[in-house]
């Protein structure tokens, strides 16, 4: 008898050796190196049907390539789509990940059964009356999707041959194992060798494969960081669980931007797509509250208007704190350094608590005013009138710098009702006659003097 072969894996990065080691000199973590019994016998390639697969790719001259663009398959999801960048590519990869419970597996259920294609959903976590009580409550009726639980790759590539399905859904990755590797289920290697045999299979039948992925205590995906480079688009489900609303971002996408966001809200009926999140993300306040700010920001190809909440106080305990939630610390400390420095406001004794509402993470430096209207508005307590928003970035000088897109976000702040938005005077605008009054400013000093006047 053959004596088995094992090597070790570590379990952050995938790095392979020879024998064991305290730490990994790849990503220089410790204790990641688990010993696995590598592949024994000879793997049989996906064969596929169609006779393309059978043919041998020759190389072509760059000019006699086509460049006909590519039909993408609607997904009838808006914001789903818009996150992809049109639409789902045939023969792509797309791995989502997300923290258990966020709703991962219903959000492509949801779409699974909206899909008029032919539709292959393998779970190898749920039974398939489990997808079914799950599918009577999202209300959804579809006679094009197929429920499959299985978890041997072999045998969903004989169903997928039985079937010839569109689009296949894997719920989750981490669950599939093949025979060719004799490792458990969940394991470096067998994340891996599931999710070549997948790439073989969407490319060969120019397939979209949708693979369901979980992530590990520090967010990231979870298996060899290889998994994420083999794939064509990895996607990020997030959200708090004290809010019901649901944020959908692209990591990577080979076939569109990354800079795109969709907002779902978490309903008993499943995710209920939001076509304009600028009203769940500015509060109903009649009553003018000091602290509160409203920016105006652009992820991907879409305006958002957000709140803006601050709170300065006097410092209790000596040194003073700054805390900060869906922004970044770094950026507001700066703010508060140019604050003191080139308008003379006293900050450094006091402690400030800054909040984007909503639970989303903006990093557009389009909000640095807001973010100084609102701190100023906290430490005078003096409300910012209604119907003013802001939309410009602070440099280090003191001065009010222009911003990208300016007239999308002049636009937003007019569709929504504002009545003056701040800008730079040094912006470009393009816009004939707004019905909305365009305050320009050139220095952090005019904050002061006209928002508060």
């Amino acid at each position: 008898m053959a004596k088995t072969k094992t090597t070790f894996f570590c379990q952050n990065c995938g790095t392979q050796y020879a024998k064991w080691a305290g730490q990994c000199s790849a990503c220089k973590e410790w204790n990641t190196l688990v010993e696995e019994i590598v592949q024994k016998e000879e793997k049989v390639a996906w064969k596929s049907s169609s006779p393309s697969s059978k043919t041998i790719a020759k190389p072509l001259k760059i000019n006699e390539i086509s460049t006909d663009k590519e039909l993408r398959l609607d997904a009838h999801d808006k914001e789903f789509n818009r996150v992809l960048g049109g639409g789902i590519v045939p023969g792509s990869l797309i791995l989502l990940g997300g923290e258990p419970g966020i709703g991962k597996s219903t959000l492509i259920l949801q779409i699974a059964l909206k899909l008029p294609y032919k539709t292959l959903y393998v779970s190898g976590e749920e039974s398939q009356k489990q997808i079914k009580m799950r599918a009577d409550r999202i209300n959804a009726n579809n006679e094009t999707c197929f429920i499959l639980t299985e978890t041997k790759t072999q045998n969903i590539f004989k169903q997928i041959q039985a079937t010839d399905p569109d689009i296949v859904v894997i719920d989750s990755i981490q669950t599939l194992h093949t025979d060719y590797i004799e490792s458990a289920a969940g394991s470096i290697s067998q994340i891996r060798e599931c999710t070549a045999e997948l790439i073989k299979f969407a490319k060969e039948t120019n397939t979209p494969v949708l693979l369901i992925g979980h992530i590990t205590k520090d967010g990231a995906i979870a298996g060899p960081k290889i998994l994420e480079h083999m794939v064509d688009t990895v996607l990020q489900f997030e959200g708090d669980r004290n809010y019901v609303y649901r944020i959908l971002r692209s990591l990577k996408n080979r076939f569109g931007s990354t800079a795109e966001l969709g907002i779902y809200e978490m309903q008993g009926s499943g995710l209920r797509e939001v076509n304009n999140p600028s009203e769940i993300l500015i509060s109903k306040n009649e009553e003018g509250l000091s602290g509160t700010a409203i920016a105006s920001t652009v992820e991907g190809m879409r305006p958002l208007m957000i709140e803006i909440q601050a709170l300065v106080s006097t410092a209790v305990y000596g040194t003073p704190q700054r805390s900060t939630t869906g922004y970044n610390a770094k950026r507001l400390n700066m703010l508060l350094a140019v604050l003191e420095k080139r308008a003379g406001f006293k900050l450094g004794a006091k402690d400030v608590f800054l909040n984007i509402t909503g639970g989303i993470s903006v990093d557009d430096p389009a909000i640095d005013l807001a973010v100084i209207a609102a701190i100023l508005s906290s430490n005078e307590d003096i409300p910012i009138e209604k119907g003013v928003c802001f939309a410009a970035e602070v440099g280090l000088a003191g001065e009010i710098r222009p911003v990208q897109r300016i007239d999308q976000r002049i636009m937003e702040a007019e569709k929504l009702g504002f009545t003056t938005i701040y800008v730079s005077k040094n912006n470009k605008i393009t816009l004939k006659q707004p019905k909305i009054r365009v305050a320009l400013i050139g220095k952090i000093e005019d904050v002061a003097q006209q928002v508060f006047s």
